[in-house]
């Protein structure tokens, strides 16, 4: 697996990309220029990692049972070789999860499924309900992938109040087609007693040059 890291110091930040996107398509998509400042003046380190969606969620040939094991394993990466690698880089302890369009469900999902690892996670224009690439199945390995669906079903205590430490920001523009999805999500939330900004942009706003403002934004804090 590639990755990319940029800046030297500051809060550490994994950042997904889009749907089947590599590892250099926020380098490539101005992001890191958006994010200048921050790199420059040692605010923010950021780690860029690759996708595996291909052979999860956009694996039409597989069993929707196996796409949900990838992107098990998938998460496993990232979160036994990418936070660990981060880490021996960079003793900072403030860790966020970040990404845009397919980006958001993998930062989303990965955070709130381990609400310990991240303390802010920013998700741009997300869908955050993976039925759609399951094809009609749902067994535990889909529902485990689902944070519309797991969230909701959340009683652990420890868990919670873990959540409720993390600075959870959901952006996305009125227009959004998934924009009532992220409502739902944050609706969720909140009937956990989990705070969370919900942030409505005007219009579609699904697009890099609105991700490069949203993350210029929230990368700094959920207001």
């Amino acid at each position: 697996m590639d990755l990319l890291v940029f800046g030297h110091s500051g809060a550490r930040m994994v950042v997904f990309p889009t749907s089947q996107g590599r590892f250099f398509e926020w380098e490539d998509r101005g992001m890191m220029g958006a994010l200048g400042e921050h790199l420059r003046n040692g605010w923010l380190q950021i780690f860029c990692v690759d996708s595996v969606d291909a052979e999860s969620w956009y694996a039409r040939y597989k069993h929707p049972h196996d796409r949900a094991e990838r992107q098990y394993q998938y998460e496993a990466y990232v979160l036994n070789e990418v936070l660990p690698f981060s880490q021996s880089r960079n003793g900072n302890p403030f860790t966020m999860a970040a990404g845009a369009s397919f980006g958001a469900y993998h930062a989303v999902t990965m955070a709130l499924r381990h609400p310990t690892r991240f303390n802010r996670v920013i998700g741009m224009s997300g869908m955050y309900d993976i039925r759609q690439f399951a094809d009609g199945f749902y067994d535990a390995a889909v529902y485990g992938n689902n944070p519309s669906h797991f969230v909701s079903d959340l009683s652990d205590h420890g868990h919670l109040e873990a959540l409720r430490r993390m600075d959870i920001i959901l952006a996305t523009g009125r227009d959004d087609s998934f924009v009532e999805n992220n409502r739902h999500m944050s609706r969720i939330l909140w009937d956990k007693g989990v705070g969370n900004a919900l942030r409505l942009w005007d219009g579609w706003s699904h697009d890099w040059p609105y991700w490069m403002n949203m993350i210029r934004t929230y990368v700094g804090g959920s207001d």
